[in-house]
Parts: structure tokens; C-alpha cells; sequence
């Protein structure tokens, strides 16, 4: 899926389709609205009888409706256009390790409900529990709007073609239909996608800035998993066989600690919010019961932070080795990728400031230029919603995705 820059771009012709054009007014109206059909006809540089036809059809589609009337200087008051997403729902799904959240959201990312739940860890139960509270949801807001499918966000590989779950590593699980068994589970058409890619998702389609439609960065996740959504000029990348972006499985030592994925040394086994808090407790991960291990414990890295501001040696030794690891990551994606910017989001973001300074200087140490070791590092703070927002782009983006051609 494509964004369309509506800054940049070139109408339809004879020769191209017109679906072109209607998407381009489509898009005008959900970044520029309130706006009048004549303004749109001056953004497009075309006549307002060109417009109006688009317009028209947009409307009798319900992608879009006539709100308040403008406040010209002269002449008759302006009928003023909306995009329709106040009654046009989604629901977005989040499984992660240790918990799974369901949101109901309208299409313009407002949140209306909110479950979350421990994930169980055999796939047929959380496809029970997941339908279990789907149903529940949408019974409770019944009159809220028509819901236009599922959003299914998961924390390793998608087959694009199938939608299956090809690997998991944190979950243990290879080849799983959990978008298929959803879907038939509820009748509803299930769109399933990689946590990072979502998060790359939700930065370009639902954020509180929508990203530019000629936009290249990289959304670097780190949490109970590390991954990437890279995206360049506005569309996401996912390589051969849809693995593209697995930076949390870069080798940093051969001999390292143990990865969930069965490796050693991964940049995720040294970054991980399990790897941060065996740090803290001095244990070495070295098998997957080692994780369970860690993570019986109940500690959290927001835990390990809030001990390491109050002068816990211990606390900010482990931070910042994570921090430092972290940083060789981001290097290693700074020079294969040289992104105009990279987003940083997870747990660990709450330490940026103890972090911040070592990421630089890393950066500066490795990066092959100045202008590499220059390129913006954005923290976005803890928000659970971000790949919940990425989800539902899922079910959104379609409906304003550039038109594909040829």
C-alpha cells in the first residue's frame, strides 16, 4: 500500500485511470478537511467541473459526507467536505508474549473500546479468547458504526500471500493460521501483519502527524521482540519472502547468549526486554526455559529504570549496556539503509535520556560519514497503542492507498 503525496503528485490522464483522480481527491479531503470542492479544484490545478463528478461518486460511496457550510468574503457559503470515519469502524489485535490487547477504533484511529488479556499460548485458545472478546465489543457498541474487518498484528514473520504466521520466535510457534482461524471463526475478512511493519504502518497512516507520502524511515521495535518496519518513499518494504526488516536477528557475536529464535548472539538476545532484565539479575539466557526463567521473576524494564534513577549501580549498568547494544543496531541499519530518520519504541524508551548519549556516541564511532552518524533518532515513548493503531491502518489504508497500475 502506497500513500499518495498530495503534495507531489500527477492527475490522471486519457490514458491513465481516473481511479487516479479519485484518489487524489479522496486523500485532499482526509489531510485538508474541512474543505470546499473549490479549493480542491485550485489544490489540483483543474476546473471545478472536473472535481465535482469525484466528488459525487465519493460521496454516493459514503467515503466522504457535507458538513458546515464555509465563510466566504462574498458569493454563496461553500457546502464543506469531510472524510466518513466517525461511523466506519475497525479492530485492531495486538498479540504479544506477554499480553494481547483488542481495540475498537473508528477510521480515524479514535479509540472506542479497549480489552487486554493474557496471550495463552496455545494458538486455538487465543483465537477463542480473541473471538470471545470481539464479540463482546461489538455487542456493547452496537449503534457505533459498521466494522469493516480486523487488523491482526503478530510478533514474528507473515506470509503476505497466505497471511500465516510463518515463525514466531517469542511465541514458539512455526506456521500458524491464526489470521485464517479468526476469520472464519467471525466471518469477517482479518488482515494479519508483523509488529514492527504495524508500527511503520501506524507512524504513516494513523499518527498524530501523518507521515509523507514520499517518506523513508525506519521504525525500530524493542520490547519482548526487536524488529524493524523500513519504509521508503511511502511504501513498506518486505523483501523476497516478506522477512525484510529482522534487524533484532543481525549476529553481534556467534558465541553470544541464546535468541528466542534458536541463534546466538542476536542483537534482540543483548535488547530485548528479557535481555535487560537477566542483565539486571546477573543470569545468563542459555535456553528457552532460562527466558521463562527471567520472566517468572515479574520484573520489568520499567522496573529496572525506575532503579537505575534512584542510584541503583546495578540498574544503570544493564540500561546502559542494553543502550549500547542498541545502539550497534541502529548503526548497522544507519549504514545499509541511510533512512532519513529512525524511530525508536519499546520499553527501553523510557531510559532515553540515560541512553541517548551513548547512542551518539556510537554513532559517531561507526557511522561511515557524517552525514550517516547525523541521522535523526526519535524516541516514541511507551504507547501501547502504537501497534494497535498500526493494526487498524490494516483494515484503513486500503481504502486511501494509492491505485495500483499496470
Amino acid at each position: 500500500m502506497r500513500k499518495i503525496d498530495t503534495r507531489n503528485f500527477s492527475r490522471a490522464t486519457r490514458t491513465t485511470p481516473k481511479e487516479i483522480n479519485r484518489q487524489i481527491v479522496l486523500n485532499l479531503v482526509r489531510e485538508q478537511q474541512p474543505i470546499s470542492r473549490a479549493d480542491l479544484a485550485r489544490r489540483m490545478g483543474v476546473a471545478r467541473g472536473m472535481v465535482t463528478p469525484l466528488v459525487n461518486e465519493l460521496l454516493e460511496e459514503g467515503l466522504i459526507y457535507e458538513g458546515s457550510t464555509g465563510n466566504p468574503p462574498r458569493g454563496r457559503k461553500p457546502a464543506l467536505l469531510h472524510v466518513r470515519a466517525h461511523d466506519r469502524l475497525a479492530l485492531a489485535v495486538d498479540v504479544r508474549f506477554s499480553q494481547t490487547h483488542v481495540m475498537l477504533c473508528d477510521f480515524s484511529g479514535r479509540m472506542i473500546a479497549l480489552e487486554r488479556f493474557a496471550t495463552p499460548l496455545v494458538p486455538d485458545a487465543l483465537v477463542a479468547e480473541i473471538a470471545l472478546r470481539i464479540r463482546r465489543m461489538l455487542g456493547d457498541h452496537r449503534g457505533a458504526g459498521e466494522c469493516r474487518g480486523i487488523g491482526l498484528v503478530v510478533p514474528g514473520m507473515v506470509d503476505r500471500r497466505t497471511g500465516r504466521l510463518v515463525h514466531a520466535p517469542t511465541l514458539g510457534w512455526r506456521d500458524v493460521d491464526l489470521g485464517g482461524a479468526l476469520a472464519a471463526e467471525l466471518e469477517m475478512e482479518v488482515h494479519t501483519e508483523r509488529d514492527a511493519i504495524a508500527c511503520a504502518l501506524a507512524q504513516m497512516w494513523l499518527g498524530p502527524k501523518q507521515g509523507s507520502a514520499q517518506d523513508s524511515f525506519v521504525y525500530l521495535t524493542v520490547s519482548d521482540g526487536v524488529g524493524a518496519g523500513v519504509v521508503v518513499n511511502g511504501a513498506v518494504v518486505r523483501g523476497h519472502r516478506d522477512a525484510a526488516g529482522e534487524f533484532g536477528h543481525i549476529p553481534l557475536a556467534l558465541d553470544g547468549p541464546l535468541c528466542s529464535c534458536g541463534a546466538h548472539g542476536c542483537l534482540e538476545a543483548y535488547t530485548s526486554t528479557t535481555a535487560t532484565v537477566a542483565r539486571y539479575l546477573g543470569r545468563e539466557l542459555v535456553s528457552r526455559q532460562s527466558y521463562a526463567d527471567v520472566r517468572e521473576t515479574g520484573l520489568t524494564v520499567d522496573d529496572i529504570v525506575s532503579r537505575a534513577r534512584s542510584g541503583d549501580a546495578a540498574a544503570l549498568a544493564a540500561v546502559e549496556a542494553s543502550g549500547r547494544y542498541l545502539a550497534v543496531g541502529i548503526v548497522a541499519i544507519v549504514n545499509a539503509l541511510n533512512p532519513a530518520r529512525i524511530i525508536v519504541g519499546g520499553e527501553l524508551v523510557a531510559a532515553w535520556d540515560l541512553i541517548s548519549p551513548l547512542v551518539h556516541e556510537v554513532m559517531e564511532q561507526r557511522a561511515l560519514t557524517a552525514g550517516a552518524a547525523a541521522t535523526p533518532v526519535i524516541p516514541e515513548l511507551a504507547d501501547e497503542q502504537t501497534r494497535l493503531r498500526g493494526a487498524a491502518a490494516l483494515v484503513v489504508a486500503p481504502v486511501y492507498a494509492a491505485p495500483a497500475i499496470g
